[in-house]
């Protein structure tokens, strides 16, 4: 784990008809082509428009609602379309940068407005013609009622100001890809598209139930001493983060078969991947490693970010009562739990549970839990790998899609990380996209949106200038992914599992 010591541990990411693209945009007012409504007509509109006012330092910066924002107007012809970015989760106190060391500097809280997942996708984007905003919200931490008051100001803020757009492209990280798909189900007649990446698609309450499964597991197992609820101040979940870290790496770096089972054990119960951005996960070593990188960040969520929850809700939200968590091991790990299965078993059955407070619940639900109701393009992206936001969130996110018949308006693409490295370029760890990635999902919206092009395998290769010519030495195709030259992990054949403890 020497490995892990040294590296932060930080929370860190076919073709349809025109008549059928309109009948899709107007699914909620039916399909007639003598009664498409405004909001459809003018979202095909694929002319420039004139711009109102410009930028100035007051105009397109300043403070909204207690959060900071920041507008950008293209630096060519207005498109017409404007894109809403809503940022990852923020820690709400300063947290370290490397659990391992507190004393190792610390990440602050940042409270700045941020409108592009880059500088260099927010320039491109600019050059296209797509005008920017985005914000700090009100708060920092499981923000999203804030986000969406917010996103929903810069949209109100910017027609007032600049026009009313054509079209309204809502994206966003984590939390904040939560934040954009929220709005979208409120607010499909404004809303023309949206993409919601690395995102707990789930919901707030199966998140921390989640995270309480892991924390409850690794008490149990690992570290009797740490706290599952009520904590008594933010730094005093901080602290139990650090301890726990330490506790888990020096019970890894141990190497002993017992503990070594305990901890695949916790990776099955939490869905948690054996690879991450620092781990590549090509032994058991490395898996064990990758293995409490997942823990400790998922611990991040059960201590520091649980604590945040809790003040917002006024109690505690998540349960763990009647978990079968030997059903929840299953088989995949045998190879190294093996005769250790009925001990952690047993253990974990014994132990005491938590129960929610009814009304915190009812409250966390109130804090994003999509209903699957796709009423315009929606574009999902995510790692194959991902330790926060496991990507079994986009499986809960399809099943709901198909349960609200929303299904034919959602994609989800995964990228997928290179058979070796030191550090992941892209496909694993939490939001960890390129540019190309990023622009690509916008690219994909705009052609489904005005064109009406659904983005099928072509159409995504195409904008990915992916190709399935393994033997191209250059470019995006399955030999460069592999070898980690390439500027995307776009995975074709990818599916994610079920939620964990759902089949």
């Amino acid at each position: 784990m020497a490995a892990l010591r040294s590296r932060s541990a930080s929370v860190r990411t076919v073709a349809a008809t025109a008549a059928t693209a309109l009948c899709l945009l107007a699914a909620a007012t039916g399909c007639s082509s003598s009664n498409i409504p405004a909001q459809a007509r003018t979202v095909r509109e694929t002319g420039t428009v004139t711009l109102q006012a410009k930028c100035t330092a007051t105009r397109c910066s300043g403070t909204r609602d207690g959060g900071k924002f920041s507008i950008q107007l293209p630096t060519t012809a207005w498109n017409g379309t404007l894109l809403i970015w809503s940022h990852a989760y923020r820690n709400a106190v300063p947290i370290p940068a490397n659990p391992l060391n507190p004393s190792g500097g610390t990440v602050a809280v940042d409270r700045s407005a941020q409108l592009a997942p880059s500088p260099t996708v927010a320039q491109d984007l600019r050059k296209k013609g797509y005008a920017l905003a985005g914000s700090a919200f009100a708060t920092n931490g499981w923000d999203v009622p804030d986000g969406v008051r917010a996103d929903r100001d810069l949209y109100n803020y910017f027609s007032k100001t600049f026009g009313t757009p054509n079209r309204v492209y809502l994206w966003g990280n984590s939390t904040g890809g939560l934040i954009s798909q929220t709005l979208a189900e409120q607010h499909p007649e404004w809303v023309s598209a949206v993409a919601p990446m690395c995102a707990p698609l789930s919901g707030t309450n199966m998140t921390f139930d989640l995270a309480l499964d892991v924390a409850y597991a690794v008490k149990t197992l690992i570290d009797p001493k740490l706290q599952l609820t009520g904590f008594s101040s933010a730094q005093a979940a901080v602290r139990q983060w650090e301890r726990a870290t330490q506790t888990l790496v020096k019970v890894a770096s141990r190497g002993d078969t017992k503990d070594v089972a305990n901890l695949f054990a916790i990776a099955a119960i939490g869905g948690l991947p054996t690879k991450t951005d620092m781990f590549d996960g090509r032994n058991v070593t490395a898996q064990v490693e990758a293995i409490v990188q997942s823990i400790v960040l998922t611990l991040a969520t059960s201590t520091y970010q649980r604590y945040d929850i809790e003040q917002r809700v006024g109690g505690n939200p998540s349960q763990n009562t009647g978990v079968d968590y030997g059903k929840r091991i299953g088989t995949t790990y045998d190879f190294i739990i093996g005769n250790q299965k009925r001990r952690i078993a047993q253990a974990l059955a014994a132990g005491t549970r938590v129960s929610a407070d009814p009304t915190a619940r009812a409250a966390a639900d109130r804090l994003g839990d999509p209903t699957g109701s796709v009423q315009r393009p929606t574009i999902t992206l995510h790692t194959e790998f991902d330790p926060q936001m496991i990507v079994q969130n986009e499986r809960v996110f399809a099943e709901r899609a198909q349960q609200q018949s929303g299904a034919g308006l959602l994609v989800q693409l995964f990228t997928g990380p290179p058979a070796k490295y030191s550090q992941a370029p892209y496909g694993a760890g939490n939001c960890n996209f390129t540019d190309t990635e990023y622009e690509a999902v916008v690219n994909l919206l705009d052609k489904w949106v005005r064109l009406g092009v659904y983005p099928g395998p072509l159409g995504v290769a195409d904008a990915l200038s992916y190709s399935i010519d393994v033997t191209a030495p250059s470019g995006n195709n399955p030999t460069t992914i592999k070898n980690g030259t390439a500027t995307t992990g776009y995975d074709a054949n990818f599916a994610p599992a079920s939620w964990p403890g759902s089949s």
